[in-house]
């Protein structure tokens, strides 16, 4: 073969006189009513954007769902002292524009409509927005509404504000309607390495800040998440980490997550079928469950073919207002739990819970302390390491078993709310 180097040198410098000018194409635009702007809406300003470009918002309503499929930044900017942009739904509600990778048969929840998709991509970045539900128009279970959804993709969420994720109030029972939404895994090649930091979660039916699937790695960092309270519309979770996610959840304050119908229960921090998790210097509280840790073998994993939530780290966290349950219950083994604040949790502070398969097991509990419940630690498997803990005004600072029935029952509900050992906690994705 005759090697032409000329013909050669000419291609090379072409192919990177072509990628210097798409670097330099790469910029800021603006969206929105306000000086400089060049488009009316984030939808045309993504569309026209090359990959590495920052699109700054303005202030006011932008009624669209977007979705981003390159690298992108999309930044809210504050313009005459105003720094409020809001993505809103449309005037004729939010449609399905792609369906969660998490599969059963037959399927439940597959269809999705996202506020702002995210999707088979890397480094999006979205900060100083707000993303709200209100208006969605979904009347049907078989849709699920969700504010910022990251499905195979990465990227940062900060300081964002994310809210009213739910459907009708008459539809109950919909497990549908989640603020963030971070999936990845199940038999694709994506994956989803996030950030959420600084946020405000609220509204939501099903769960406000959710991380799924074996291939995600999340940190959820100084978030503020809000339940509806007492609800029959879904059984919320705060926090949930699931079906092999991983990663950190820090420094949240995560309150309101009530579920008042019969069988199943709400959490503030759920880890379900999820190995390894990190959960420290929390604030959690009016929470049925203020803390889960929950193996489920039927959920098996890649990377965690057994669905089990062991080795979960709960340090340094405070909970408060627990009336309907455990303040810690750790339905799964090998987890250490230390440093702890729980106060007025019903039926104990820390549950080692053995109605899991076998769980309950090889955990070290130390240094925690419990004010007010029916047992300081109840103790449903083992064996554990439990030290140096202190329990103020309980009937029992550490009981054999999964139930201790507190003579405060009467008095907040239980029989209509449930407890750690009556009810199941019901992941987003089910």
């Amino acid at each position: 073969m005759n090697f032409r180097p000329s013909l050669f040198i000419s291609a090379v410098a072409l192919a990177l006189t072509s990628l210097g000018a798409n670097r330099l194409m790469a910029a800021n635009v603006i969206v929105g009513a306000c000086p400089g702007s060049s488009y009316a809406t984030i939808s045309a300003a993504v569309a026209a954007s090359l990959a590495g470009s920052t699109i700054r918002i303005c202030p006011g309503a932008d009624p669209e769902q977007v979705v981003i499929k390159k690298p992108l930044t999309l930044v809210g900017i504050t313009i005459a002292g105003s720094q409020n942009p809001v993505v809103q739904a449309p005037a004729g509600g939010v449609v399905a524009n792609t369906t969660q990778l998490y599969n059963i048969s037959p399927p439940i929840h597959s269809p999705v409509a996202a506020q702002i998709l995210v999707m088979d991509t890397a480094s999006v970045n979205i900060s100083n927005i707000a993303v709200d539900g209100a208006k969605n128009g979904i009347a049907s279970c078989a849709l699920d509404v969700v504010g910022i959804y990251y499905r195979n993709a990465s990227g940062a969420i900060a300081n964002v504000v994310v809210k009213n994720q739910a459907l009708a109030t008459a539809l109950n029972g919909c497990q549908s309607g989640e603020g963030i939404y971070i999936e990845s895994g199940y038999g694709t090649s994506g994956q989803s390495v996030v950030e959420v930091a600084g946020s405000s979660v609220h509204g939501y039916q099903k769960n406000g800040i959710t991380a799924d699937g074996s291939n995600t790695n999340v940190e959820v960092q100084n978030n503020f998440v809000t339940g509806q309270g007492p609800t029959t519309g879904a059984a919320e979770n705060g926090i949930q980490f699931s079906d092999g996610a991983f990663g950190s959840i820090k420094g949240n304050t995560v309150l309101d997550n009530i579920y008042s119908g019969p069988t199943y229960g709400a959490s503030g921090i759920l880890i379900y079928s999820a190995q390894g998790a990190v959960i420290t210097n929390n604030s959690i509280g009016s929470s049925q469950l203020p803390i889960a840790t929950v193996s489920d073998p039927s959920f098996p994993t890649a990377h965690n073919p057994n669905g089990t939530s062991d080795r979960t780290t709960i340090n340094n966290n405070e909970i408060t207002n627990t009336a309907y349950g455990d303040g810690i219950d750790a339905c799964s083994n090998s987890n250490t739990i230390n440093g702890n604040l729980i106060v007025n949790a019903l039926t104990s502070g820390i549950h080692l819970d053995s109605l899991c398969g076998g769980t309950g097991k090889n955990n070290t509990v130390s240094s925690n302390v419990v004010n007010e419940s029916c047992a300081g630690i109840l103790q449903g498997g083992s064996p554990n390491s439990i030290s140096s803990n202190t329990s103020f005004n309980v009937q029992s600072a550490i009981l054999a078993g999964d139930a201790c029935v507190s003579s405060r029952a009467s008095i907040n509900s239980t029989a209509a709310l449930g407890t750690a050992a009556t009810v199941q906690l019901l992941p987003s994705r089910r």
